[in-house]
């Protein structure tokens, strides 16, 4: 057979198989719909061709070795080349390009968006992390109070009540004392004394060595008949309903007579000293009560008249700190800023406090001077209407302290904590978190956290709500925000802010707990506020809510207008 007559020959059966199965292989690359729109590469249209190069191969050795190589070898050759031609026409026919340009342009969007989603996973994790760990400081310093706290009174509670067992017993019947408590409200019945009551030659200094008892209950829709409603919501037949409830106007009772008063005053006032001594003779020669003063008013006093020896004072930061266990009343002579500095000097529990008005406003002080006897008769005598007035315990974390808290005591205020920008130029960018959640990015001049006492006061002049102070919650209010959409908050009195300045501030912020104690805040610095266990308790003139519309009428003149004229048009 000559070679012109070739082209024209079949292909022999080995080859024909193997042609067949390479040109099923591109059938099987046929533009067809496919579930998943992968354009075949040119690689993967040739790699077959190559694969059936080899077996042709394979098939020439193997007949070369019978005598017949010669033919096979062209008989592989043509059917190459044939094959070759059959791929390029496929892939001319195919629109690789135009798939090829979607997948890209698709797989580009892919990545983007997986890149938006790493990144906000990334800040919510972090995000996760930071809270966690403020968290875990905050617990961790509220552990460690406590810890000083119970190594502090833990000592001398100990010691001292086998003596109070032994020596002392209330004045009043021990099943009183039995059926007091529980349903019908608070009491306290607790009795201390002096650590050496033996003779002292300072004796005449030291603070006296009884606390009176009282009795705390709620008044029923300004009844004082001693009934008391505490169950606020009805669960009956499945249905909730709230229930009756009470005014909660509080009563104080004394169950044994008050002994011990502490007199804080205003200071470099003359008419303030004239009267507080009046008020010390007055106590003393009629109602024989002991008086302590601060170490100034006391100096101030014996330097006018030696009769005055009788007073009591403290010489050190310990003897203060234990005021609340001897002092049965609070009578402070001044203004609001007096009350905000009797509150401070007590970290603890605060003895009630009578307030007289001898200041500007007076949103905390309802007691007239003028009639000092008769509203000092009906407070010894009681029952008196008192206010509980809630504080913010504060704590600040140093970015600087990654295990341990700052060792600073935690700070009580009545009012408010303000945190601001200070001398800097710069807005106050601040962090703020309510529990674990985040409340929002302050950018402004700063911000007010306050309590319903300090509603009247910074909070109020920034744009923030005047509140009964007996109102259970927190004051939010931002100072001169640079947005229009930021207004005040009242947040629920249960939970913990924390306030941080972020790495990324242009400037440092300053906190300041009731006008005064400023604290520098840095970047990565956080301040923790939360209500305090602690209130001051403030006596009433009349009533809480009615001493409290009076103060914002008398003070504020809130409302205040002319009325409008009778004789005008008519419906």
């Amino acid at each position: 057979m000559s070679l012109d007559e070739l082209p024209h020959k079949k292909l022999a059966s080995s080859d024909a198989i193997q042609f067949a199965r390479s040109d099923s292989r591109f059938r099987s690359l046929s533009p067809a719909p496919i579930p998943i729109p992968t354009a075949p590469s040119f690689r993967s249209l040739v790699e077959p061709v190559s694969d059936e190069r080899v077996n042709h191969n394979t098939v020439t050795s193997h007949e070369s070795e019978n005598g017949s190589g010669s033919i096979s070898t062209v008989s592989s050759t043509v059917s190459s080349v044939e094959s070759e031609k059959a791929a390029y026409e496929f892939l001319a026919q195919t629109p690789i390009k135009s798939t090829d340009a979607h997948l890209v342009e698709f797989s580009e969007a892919m990545r983007t968006v997986a890149k938006a989603l790493r990144r906000v996973a990334e800040g919510k994790a972090a995000a996760q992390a930071e809270a966690e760990e403020w968290r875990r400081k905050y617990e961790l310093e509220m552990t460690h109070k406590q810890q000083r706290k119970i190594k502090g009174y833990g000592s001398c509670a100990n010691n001292e009540l086998e003596k109070l067992a032994s020596q002392l017993t209330l004045e009043t019947p021990a099943s009183d004392q039995a059926g007091c408590c529980g349903n019908h409200g608070i009491c306290s019945h607790e009795v201390l004394q002096d650590e050496s009551p033996g003779p002292n030659p300072r004796s005449s200094h030291k603070l006296v060595s009884r606390k009176a008892s009282f009795r705390l209950s709620w008044g029923c829709n300004g009844d004082k008949n001693g009934q008391h409603k505490h169950d606020f919501v009805s669960f009956e037949k499945g249905d909730i309903t709230t229930a009756e409830r009470s005014n909660k106007q509080i009563l104080l009772k004394w169950e044994s007579s008050p002994q011990t008063v502490l007199f804080i005053t205003k200071p470099n006032s003359n008419s303030v000293r004239v009267l507080c001594a009046e008020m010390v003779r007055w106590l003393k020669e009629h109602k024989n009560i002991n008086v302590v003063v601060e170490p100034r008013v006391s100096k101030e006093l014996l330097t006018e008249d030696s009769y005055y020896n009788f007073i009591q004072t403290w010489d050190d930061d310990e003897e203060k700190k234990m005021l609340h266990t001897k002092v049965d009343l609070i009578v402070t002579l001044g203004g609001d800023g007096t009350v905000l500095w009797a509150a401070s000097l007590f970290k603890g529990p605060v003895p009630p406090v009578v307030a007289f008005s001898l200041g500007s406003l007076g949103f905390m002080t309802p007691f007239p001077s003028e009639q000092y006897r008769d509203c000092l008769d009906n407070v010894l005598n009681g029952p008196f209407s008192i206010t509980l007035r809630n504080r913010l315990q504060c704590h600040v974390i140093r970015d600087a302290a990654k295990d341990e808290l700052e060792t600073e005591e935690p700070i009580l205020v009545l009012n408010e904590v303000t945190i601001d920008r200070g001398i800097s130029s710069y807005l106050t960018y601040l962090e703020c978190y309510c529990d674990s959640s985040f409340v929002t990015c302050v950018q402004g001049d700063g911000l007010i956290i306050s309590t319903t006492s300090g509603s009247t006061a910074y909070s109020l002049a920034a744009g923030g709500s005047m509140v009964h102070p007996q109102v259970p919650g927190i004051l939010f209010t931002p100072i001169c925000p640079h947005s229009l959409s930021f207004r005040p908050l009242i947040l629920p009195e249960y939970v913990t802010l924390r306030v941080q300045v972020p790495y990324n501030s242009r400037g440092q912020a300053w906190a300041s707990f009731d006008g005064k104690d400023r604290k520098l805040l840095s970047p990565g610095d956080a301040l923790i506020c939360s209500i305090s266990p602690w209130p001051v308790p403030t006596a009433c003139l009349v009533d809480s809510t009615t001493d409290f519309l009076r103060s914002i009428h008398e003070g504020l003149h809130w409302n205040l207008r002319k009325s409008q004229s009778f004789d005008g048009p008519r419906d």
